[in-house]
This record gives C-alpha cells, structure tokens and sequence, in this order.
C-alpha cells in the first residue's frame, strides 16, 4: 500500500512506500537520518564521508546541466516539476536569464522552446520502444515512488526514490530505471555503470523492494536513451559480476554509514591523528614519462 503524503510537512517513522514530492524525499523526512543510494556513492572513494556530511546538510542548488535530464523524465514518467518553454536561442540575454529565475523561484523547470520539442520527441521514441513503453506502462504501475526501510542488520534508516514502481500483481517484478545519456549503446553505458556505480543503485532499490515486501527476487533493468536524435533507446540489466561488485560497494558505504553516525565524526580524505603515516602520493604515469624523455 502507498501512503500519500502532503507536500513539505513530512515525517516518516515507518517502512513503507509514499508517494511524495521530490523536496521533501530529498530533505530526509527521517529523523534520525536515512541513506539513499547517492549517499552511499558520497561516502565511497573518490568521494570520502566528509563530502557525504557536507551534501547532506546542504542540499544542491538546482544545476542547469541537470534541468534536461529532469524535464526528459517528467515527459516519460508523466510526473515531476512544470516545464516553462523560454522563447530565446541561449540563456545569454537579460530576458532568457529573467525569465529563467521567475521559473526557479516557482517551482519549475526552465527550458529553452527548442530543447521542450526535444524532450517531447524522446519521449515519444520512449513510448515506441517495445520494451521501454511496456516497462512504464501507466496502467501496471506508478512514477517517482519513496521506499523507506530500516536495515535491520546494519541497525540504520535507508530510502530509494525509484522512477518507476511496478504493480507487484503483474507476474516477474521488474524495476526500471531511466536514464539519458550522449549513446544507448551498452557498451558506452558499460562505462557510466562504472563512473556513476550504477551498479550501487541497482543492489540498494532490490533491497528496498524486498524489504516493504514487495519482492522477493526482483530484476533490475536501465532503461538508456541517447539525447540526441534518433533518442536510441537501450533496455539493459547487469551480469552476476557488477551486481557483486555494487552489492559489496553498497554494503561497505553502509558500513561507513553507520559507523561514522555512531561516532559523530566523518572524516575527509585523510585522518589527522590516526596510527597510519601520513600518505605518500606519486606523479601521474604521464607526467614521469613526458619528464624522463625530455
């Protein structure tokens, strides 16, 4: 069962599914704090848990590199913040940037006209792929769904915002996942799976669908789409292999989760103070090669 719930007056203390608006699943509406799957990727190298802390005290202004990818899914999913077409050909006049901030400042996504025709028209190469217009088919399920559970073994909150909840009544539980990219091709998308740890994702939204009982074998799938006509689109799941890998990244980011909110400390790159020498770094392999045959 979904709970509905208002915007911006939200406390969740129970495990569930709700159906709740993008601000308030992504201010953490558990009081005692809960981590997400881009959390987990936050704590993980690269990243450390310093930067972890930091974001999550301090939630993102929105990006504009990130409002393509947002109207993209709300012309897909059918959900998500209003796009307002901006009638100029870049954001470098007064007019364009005027008109951006009123947009912002209500709540809505501003988009160049040409790019609110382009998002239109991937969304209807989406409804023409057999695959991807059967996996988010609106009669079988619902967009942008907050699961909330506490990891009993871990002893911590955890959520999952999933683009797409299936109808579990629907034979095999498949859980899609959308997202745009410069190619569809598998192999390109092999590459972000690895940059962005897709495969992370994949391990935390299984757990969160076994966990309210959803499920008890799920499958996850990426559903990729090229943003540039054609608007390709790929349905691919991962092998045995990278669902271990980012089943073993997402416990140790659990790990670290629940150790360092135990503690109260969340450290960055390095560790003043502790039993290990202060690190060593080298010159990049390039850097010594260009030098010794100078």
């Amino acid at each position: 069962m979904t709970t509905v719930l208002p915007e911006r007056a939200v406390i969740i203390d129970q495990p569930g599914v709700y159906d709740l608006d993008e601000v308030s699943y992504f201010a953490d509406p558990v009081p005692a704090g809960s981590l997400s799957a881009s959390g987990a990727k936050l704590l993980l190298p690269p990243s450390c848990p310093a930067l972890f802390r930091y974001a999550a005290d301090n939630p993102p202004k929105t990006k504009r590199e990130y409002d393509l990818g947002h109207a993209a899914h709300k012309f897909a999913l059918g959900v998500g913040a209003e796009i307002v077409a901006v009638e100029a050909n870049d954001w470098r006049t007064k007019a364009a940037k005027e008109a951006a901030a009123e947009a912002r400042a209500d709540g809505k996504v501003p988009l160049l006209a040409r790019e609110v025709e382009q998002v239109k028209a991937m969304a209807a190469a989406l409804r023409r792929d057999p695959y991807a217009s059967a996996l988010l088919n609106p009669d079988h399920g619902k967009p942008e769904q907050s699961i909330f559970w506490f990891d009993e073994g871990a002893g911590i909150w955890r959520r999952a915002r999933l683009d797409w909840l299936p109808d579990a009544s629907r034979g095999r539980f498949i859980i899609p996942d959308y997202k745009t990219s410069t190619s569809a091709n598998p192999e390109d998308f092999r590459k972000a799976v690895d940059n962005f740890r897709y495969h992370v994702q994949d391990a935390w939204y299984r757990d969160a669908v076994k966990a309210v009982g959803l499920a008890d074998d799920p499958l996850f799938v990426f559903i990729v789409q090229m943003k540039e006509p054609p608007y390709l689109v790929s349905v691919v799941q991962l092998d045995a292999e990278a669902q271990r890998v980012g089943r073993e990244l997402a416990d140790r980011a659990i790990g670290i989760y629940r150790d360092c909110s135990e503690v109260g400390y969340w450290p960055g790159f390095t560790v003043p103070g502790s039993d290990e020498e202060i690190p060593e770094i080298s010159l990049p392999t390039w850097a010594v090669r260009a030098h010794d045959n100078s």
